[in-house]
């Protein structure tokens, strides 16, 4: 049985690894025993990030800023420079924007798409290669798509590109798990809740406690929720699930 969940010895690129969601699938994924490296845009941060996490396991940072398409191509040419063989692709950076309908910015939309939808795209298809290396029929390499609930139901917040995004990253999981099942790559997307982020700050600022009333377990995620979940996913466990789109909300979105 600890087997099934073990990914020790596992190589994992966790993008949007140096906060929020990205920061807990990448702490747990070091404390698991995988060798991770981690990107995001500041690279102070992600270095500063690494150095901790490489406290107690393998992390290594390698910025970059994944809203630029030749970015997308120079970290996957930086992994594969590094390394022969991808076992997990985390795509987790991401931005939001709300305003109003009538104000909403043209050139917002374009960088929220761009990040949250087109660049998971890029980089995916430029490690297909590395990750087909790694996966095998028993134990296929693992590409999670980090989604959210906003793409499930109708967000209260104005934050329209975000969800309609976030709808186009799980309809690509889909898309691309059937393209990619037969090169032992299996692709799914984990549509998350309410968490702690920088990203959700204000949010739970200022409507913490009603969220938290609104789910059926009473409470937002915590980190250990997330890790359980890509823990799963990028194990031995999770290796017969590929297309799927999993809410991790405590039933917000599931069950009104």
């Amino acid at each position: 049985m600890a087997d099934l969940f073990d990914i020790t010895g596992k190589t994992a690129l966790v993008t949007g690894g140096s906060r929020g969601i990205g920061l807990m699938i990448a702490r747990g994924y070091v404390e698991a025993g995988a060798k991770v490296y981690i990107s995001s845009r500041k690279a102070e941060v992600c270095d500063e990030v690494a150095a901790e996490l490489s406290k107690v396991g393998t992390c290594v940072s390698i910025p970059a800023d994944l809203s630029r398409d030749d970015e997308c191509e120079r970290l996957a040419a930086e992994i594969s420079g590094r390394e022969a063989r991808l076992h997990i692709l985390v795509n987790n950076a991401g931005a939001t924007w709300g305003a109003p309908l009538a104000d909403y910015p043209a050139d917002a939309w374009d960088k929220v798409m761009t990040l949250n939808a087109k660049s998971p795209f890029l980089l995916t298809r430029a490690l297909v290669p590395m990750l087909e290396a790694a996966g095998t029929a028993d134990d296929p390499a693992r590409v999670i798509n980090i989604g959210s609930i906003d793409a499930i139901q109708v967000p209260l917040l104005e934050t329209y590109a975000y969800s309609s995004s976030k709808a186009a990253i799980h309809q690509l999981t889909r898309h691309l798990a059937r393209q990619l099942g037969p090169r032992h790559i299996t692709v799914n997307a984990v549509a998350p809740g309410p968490f702690e982020s920088k990203m959700m700050a204000a949010t739970l600022r200022d409507f913490g406690d009603s969220i938290a009333r609104s789910s059926p377990l009473g409470r937002i995620g915590r980190p250990d929720d997330m890790v359980g979940i890509a823990i799963y996913l990028a194990s031995r466990a999770g290796a017969y699930v590929t297309g799927a789109v999993i809410p991790v909300d405590g039933g917000i979105a599931t069950t009104k």
